[in-house]
C-alpha cells in the first residue's frame, strides 16, 4: 500500500475491504501523504488523521458512494472538504503521533481520531476543543441521548464531564466461528448467540471441530505484547473468569487510591486457561481446558489472527466487526458464520467484582477530537456536527464495516444495506450490553505496557502465571502511588 501513496497527494481511492489483507499503512506512505498536507492548502480543508482502513472509504473515484459526499449530503457547507493525513494503524504510534503535534502546538491536523483507551490524558491536559461549549445544542442532546454510553465516557473530561471528542465509531470483541464445522463435529451451537457457551465446553468444540475437519487451526486470538491484548482480549478472558485489574467497574476512570487485583486468583486461573489453550498438558497449564490455539498468537494481532480462520484454516476467530463484514458475505461462510461474545468460566452472580463473570465483549473504538490549535476550528466543528448524522453513521457502517456510535441503527439496518454485520443485531445489542472499556485513565498508556508486557510473558512461558501477575501486581502499586503521592 505504501508504494501506492507514496509521492501523491491524490492517491486513489480504495475501499475498505481492500485494504483489510494489509491492515498497516507503511511509514513511507503516512510520510509522503502528509507531505502533501499544510502549506497551500484551500482555507475550508480541514485535515483529519486516519489509518489506509479509514481513509479508504472518505473519498471515492469516480460516482461511488463516500463519506465525504455524506457529509455534504448531511448539511455540511460543500466548500468545506476533508483530507486524511494517513498514519500507520499501530494505536501506540498513533498516539506518539497526535501527541508529537499537540505538545508542539502544530496544526493540521485540525481533527485527531485518538483510541478511545487515550483519549481522556488528551482532554486532561487541555490538548482538546471542548465540545460541550462549541457545538449546538440539538447535536449535544442527540449524541448525549443515542450514543453508546461506554464509549462516550471515553471522551468526556473525567472531572467536569464535559464532551471534548466525538466518538467515530466504538468498536466490539466478537467471537466468531464456523457453525457448520462445530455442528458437525456433533454440538448444538443454536443457543451460542444468546448464550455463549462455557470455556470449557466451546474448547472441546473447537478441539472437536478441528480434528474433524482436518485443520490447521482450532481458535486464533490476539496475544502479542501490544495494546490489543491488555485493553481487550485478556481483559475479556479475565473478566469471563471474574477477574479485574482494579477491583469493579467503578474504579475503571479514576487512577490513585484503588485497589490492585491482578494478583488474585481469578486472574491466574484465566492465564492458566490460555497456557492450556496454547500448550496443552503442562505445568502452568489448567485441566479440562483443550489445546486449541497455535503457539504463534503470542505474536499475533487482529489480521495476522483473522488470516487463518478467512482462509478456512481454523475454526473460530475471536475479532471485530470488521471481521464479520468480512467474513460473512456470500463469497466467505455466509450463514455458517457464527457470532457471540467471549464464553466464560464464572458467572456474574458468582463473580466478586461488579462487572465481572459472565459473557463479555472488550469495548475498542475511536473518537474524533478538535485540535485547539487549529486555525479552522469552526469548519472542523462542522464537519464533527455532520459525522453525528445518522446517515453519515450509516455510510461509514456500510462502506467500512465500522460500528455507528448509535447501536440502534444496526437493528434498524438491512444486510442488503450495510452487510453482514446487520444479519448478528441482536449480537451486537448483548455486546454493547456487556462491554468492558479499559481503565481509561491518564495512567493508562503506561500501565497497559506493563500489562500486555507480563500477560505475553506469561502465555509464553517465560513467567510462571502466579510470578507474573504477582511482579505486574507491584508495578500497578508503584504507579499507583505515584499519583498519590502528585496529588492528582
Amino acid at each position: 500500500m505504501g508504494r501506492d501513496i507514496a509521492g501523491q497527494c491524490d492517491r486513489s481511492r480504495i475501499r475498505r475491504r481492500s485494504f483489510l489483507k494489509a491492515a498497516s499503512a507503511s511509514t513511507a506512505g503516512a510520510v509522503a501523504v502528509t507531505g502533501c498536507l499544510g502549506r497551500g492548502r484551500q482555507a475550508n480543508t480541514i485535515v483529519m488523521t486516519a489509518d489506509s482502513g479509514v481513509a479508504g472509504i472518505i473519498h471515492s473515484d469516480g460516482d461511488g458512494p463516500s463519506v465525504q459526499q455524506a457529509l455534504w449530503d448531511a448539511g455540511l457547507d460543500e466548500d468545506i472538504r476533508l483530507e486524511i493525513q494517513t498514519v500507520v494503524s499501530d494505536s501506540a504510534s498513533r498516539m506518539q503521533t497526535a501527541q508529537s503535534a499537540l505538545e508542539a502546538g502544530r496544526a493540521p491536523p485540525d481533527i485527531h481520531m485518538m483510541d478511545s483507551g487515550w483519549t481522556v490524558p488528551f482532554i486532561l491536559r487541555n490538548q482538546t476543543v471542548n465540545l460541550t461549549e462549541e457545538l449546538s445544542g440539538d447535536v449535544l442532546e442527540r449524541v448525549n441521548n443515542t450514543y453508546l454510553e461506554a464509549i462516550l465516557e471515553t471522551a468526556r473530561d473525567p472531572q467536569t464531564g464535559d464532551l471534548h471528542a466525538l466518538p467515530f465509531f466504538p468498536d466490539l470483541g466478537f467471537t466468531l466461528y464456523r457453525e457448520d464445522l462445530i455442528e458437525d463435529a456433533g454440538y448444538d451451537t443454536a443457543n451460542w448467540p444468546s448464550e455463549p457457551p462455557s470455556w470449557e465446553e466451546f474448547s472441546a468444540a473447537v478441539r472437536d471441530a478441528r480434528d474433524q475437519a482436518g485443520l490447521d487451526y482450532g481458535f486464533t486470538t490476539q496475544a502479542a505484547a501490544y495494546e490489543g491484548l491488555s485493553c481487550c482480549t485478556f481483559n475479556e478472558v479475565m473478566t469471563s473468569w471474574g477477574g479485574a485489574y482494579f477491583g469493579g467497574v467503578d474504579n475503571l476512570f479514576t487512577a490513585g487510591d484503588r485497589p490492585i487485583t491482578v494478583d488474585e486468583e481469578r486472574c491466574i486461573d484465566a492465564i492458566r486457561m490460555m497456557r492450556s489453550f496454547i500448550e496443552g498438558e503442562e505445568e502452568n497449564a489448567m485441566d479440562g481446558y483443550a489445546q486449541i490455539c497455535p503457539s504463534a498468537i503470542v505474536q499475533w494481532t487482529e489480521q495476522q489472527s483473522l488470516n487463518p480462520f478467512a482462509n478456512g484454516e481454523a475454526v473460530s476467530n475471536r475479532n471485530w466487526s470488521y471481521a464479520i463484514a468480512e467474513t460473512g458475505t456470500e463469497d466467505a461462510f455466509g450463514e455458517n458464520l457464527g457470532v457471540t461474545t467471549r464464553p466464560y468460566a464464572v458467572s456474574q452472580q458468582e463473580a466478586e467484582y461488579d462487572g465481572s463473570g459472565g459473557t463479555v465483549a472488550a469495548l475498542g473504538g475511536w473518537n474524533l477530537a478538535v485540535s485547539p490549535f487549529s486555525e479552522r476550528q469552526e469548519q472542523a466543528l462542522q464537519v464533527l456536527e455532520a459525522f453525528a448524522t445518522e446517515e453519515v453513521m450509516l455510510t461509514v457502517f456500510e462502506l467500512g464495516g465500522y460500528l455507528p456510535p448509535n447501536l440502534d441503527l444496526v437493528a434498524e439496518a438491512s444486510p442488503d444495506d450495510v452487510g453482514p454485520v446487520a444479519r448478528y443485531g441482536d449480537v451486537v445489542q448483548r455486546a454493547s450490553e456487556n462491554a468492558i472499556p479499559r481503565p481509561a485513565t491518564d495512567l493508562w498508556p503506561e500501565q497497559s505496557a506493563l500489562i500486555y508486557q507480563s500477560v505475553n510473558a506469561a502465555y509464553r512461558g517465560e513467567q510462571s502465571p502466579e510470578a507474573a501477575m504477582s511482579d505486574l501486581a507491584e508495578e500497578l502499586e508503584q504507579s499507583e502511588a505515584e499519583v498519590e503521592t502528585n496529588g492528582n
